[in-house]
């Protein structure tokens, strides 16, 4: 039964999630960051964007198969058992309320150039857990609201970015571009530090898989979104930052803090950029922690119904696992407030090394169970003609991730791997717990099986007399 608060996901709305969470407020100075590579970012880009789209083929090819909601977690238990399902959901919940504190406070900066003035730690504080909250209310009233949301900013971000794409290619210089390797070393050293940089852009191709149980004819739907949202996010990513290298001076960019305002300045005139790009910004980090506050809840609904986190996440009102996203919001509302009040800067920048780490360990086990389904002789629903395919779209995606492993750099590895085993007190609790309830079960049949083999004499007994 659904009320009038919660609606399925269609085709659209699910395609909007997948850009929606992949476009952050990160896209807003890349540009700045992969500058002083060279143009050899662009390639890099481009070799990340096979990468994705393979992963994303990947969850579509999963979705298929379980089109449950839960996503990698489902296909991490279903291929390896209970403890990596556990550790696909611990990684990807924990992933997912530090990031959104993240964006939160990335939406500060942006605030202030809508708004210039004094700015104070209370205001800056008030207005990061705005940028909490806000997303969860609209989860809270249901998906309806959340599909409603991440539709319209998705719109009204994507549009100011193309349009900058588009235009750009009518200022377009050549001269502006610089040269293809800046810098010391090899050109293959430059595309391999441009592309750690650029390795996350892609985090959120899950999306649609995460959210299968709320999608309509999730078979269909979740690979199609996946495929249509990543490509599209791909699309704003390589447009906007070919648009920005050659309409701003190369030298400017690399010390440019606000790389697609410089760029509408540069083609326009005036210094109104700014302010469009800032509230294109905002606009952009909402609609993603509207869409990541639905994720941060999805993944442990999905694991509680196994017994593998606690009974309370399974609540569920309006489309949306309620306890899941409150207690995102409050786990990332206090990481905020730590940041703000105590000026814990190494804190959350620990935190945030845990979180590159931590959005691996759903995709290594995701494609990993893709190769595994494939090579066991579990090849339900793939035809023989689209094992060659998706063999390899299986080891591509496997590579990917791989590669998004070792572009995570030893601090977050180190620090994600020490958070990652953390859970393994968490998952030995809820272990613990089943095989007492799996105890007690058994316990009970047994009693109900002797006191039944008991009456069977004295039914014999009875009749005899």
């Amino acid at each position: 039964m659904h009320d009038r608060h919660t609606r399925r996901f269609g085709l659209g709305t699910a395609t909007a999630l997948v850009m929606g969470n992949i476009i952050g407020g990160g896209i807003f100075l890349l540009p700045a960051s992969v500058a002083p590579f060279g143009t050899v970012s662009l390639l890099a880009f481009g070799v990340l964007t096979v990468g994705a789209v393979a992963l994303a083929l990947v969850f579509g090819r999963l979705a298929q198969r379980h089109p449950d909601t839960g996503g990698p977690y489902v296909y991490a238990r279903e291929a390896f058992g209970d403890f990596a399902g556990f550790l696909s959901a611990w990684s990807y919940w924990t992933m997912t309320w530090v990031s959104n504190a993240a964006l939160a406070v990335a939406a500060v900066g942006y605030v202030h150039v809508l708004f210039p003035g004094h700015a104070s730690g209370g205001t800056d504080l008030a207005v990061a857990l705005g940028a909490l909250w806000l997303p969860a209310l609209a989860n809270f009233a249901g998906t309806r609201y959340v599909g409603a949301v991440q539709l319209i900013s998705t719109v009204l971000k994507f549009i100011p970015l193309l349009f900058i794409a588009v235009a750009g290619l009518f200022f377009f210089d050549p001269g502006n571009l610089g040269a293809f390797h800046e810098g010391g070393g090899s050109a293959v050293g430059g595309l391999s530090a441009a592309a750690a940089i650029l390795l996350y852009s892609y985090v959120g191709v899950e999306s649609a898989a995460m959210s299968a149980g709320e999608v309509r004819d999730p078979e269909r739907n979740v690979g199609r979104a996946t495929v249509l949202g990543t490509v599209g996010a791909a699309v704003v990513y390589l447009l906007g930052t070919l648009a920005v290298f050659g309409t701003v001076a190369h030298t400017e960019l690399v010390h440019s803090t606000a790389p697609f305002s410089d760029a509408v300045n540069a083609m326009f005139g005036g210094h109104w950029g700014g302010t469009v790009i800032a509230a294109a910004a905002v606009i952009s980090i909402l609609g993603a922690l509207n869409g990541w506050t639905l994720m941060s809840a999805q993944s442990p609904y999905a694991a509680a119904k196994d017994g593998l986190f606690p009974a309370p996440f399974l609540t569920k009102r309006r489309g949306v696992p309620t306890v899941g996203v409150l207690a995102a919001a409050l786990l990332a509302s206090a990481l905020t407030v730590i940041n703000y009040l105590t000026g814990a800067g190494g804190v959350f920048e620990i935190l945030v090394l845990i979180t590159t780490f931590s959005a691996t360990v759903p995709y290594l086990l995701a494609a990993g169970a893709q190769i595994y389904f494939l090579l066991s002789g579990r090849r339900d629903k793939v035809r023989p003609a689209r094992f060659a395919r998706d063999l390899t779209l299986a080891l591509v995606a496997f590579g990917f991730t791989f590669w998004l492993v070792a572009g995570a750099g030893y601090a977050a590895i180190y620090q994600g791997v020490l958070f990652l085993f953390a859970g393994i007190l968490v998952y030995a609790v809820m272990a613990a717990r089943r095989a007492g309830r799996g105890r007690g079960g058994e316990a009970a049949a047994d009693a109900g099986a002797g006191a039944a083999g008991a009456d069977v004499p004295a039914a014999a007994s009875a009749e005899a007399r």
